[in-house]
């Protein structure tokens, strides 16, 4: 799978109306894998 870059972000969010810099990308994607991986936890240990 290929990983999602942080100018990847900044593209997709520029195409709805919102503007950041690419290191709020690179907090963004950081919060995403962790509640990505907090989500498949509790999901697992169910």
């Amino acid at each position: 799978m290929e990983q999602v870059k942080p100018e990847d972000i900044v593209q997709i969010l520029r195409d709805y109306g919102t503007i950041v810099t690419v290191e709020e990308a690179r907090i963004i994607l950081e919060f995403m894998w962790k509640l990505a991986n907090l989500t498949l936890d509790q999901y697992l240990s169910l």
